[in-house]
């Protein structure tokens, strides 16, 4: 896949981005080099490697796992006490749809 500068002004707009030409050809460049690299990578035969739900087991599966333990949190009165429009126990936010 080849990322072009049209590709980069979709983007931009869905994530609602005002880019100057300098930042479009900039970013097109980059871009590009991202999906090229992924490409890339695509081409390694992994056949005979077997799917890992942890990077870092060793030798021991527990390893990557910890106790879980409750701690105290915030609470919502804290959390919302710099909240601008905080509105019975949660955030008011805009709507977005």
């Amino acid at each position: 896949m080849e990322i072009t500068k049209k590709t980069v002004e979709k983007i931009a707009a869905l994530a609602s981005l005002e880019l100057t030409e300098e930042e479009k050809e900039r970013f097109t460049g980059q871009m590009d080099a991202i999906v090229h690299y992924f490409d890339k990578l695509n081409e390694l035969n992994t056949d005979e490697v077997e799917p890992m739900s942890h990077s870092n087991l060793g030798d021991d599966p527990t390893a990557s796992q910890r106790e879980d333990v409750l701690i105290p949190s915030l609470g919502t009165e804290a959390a919302l006490s710099n909240a601008p429009q905080p509105g019975a126990g949660h955030f008011k936010v805009p709507r977005v749809l």
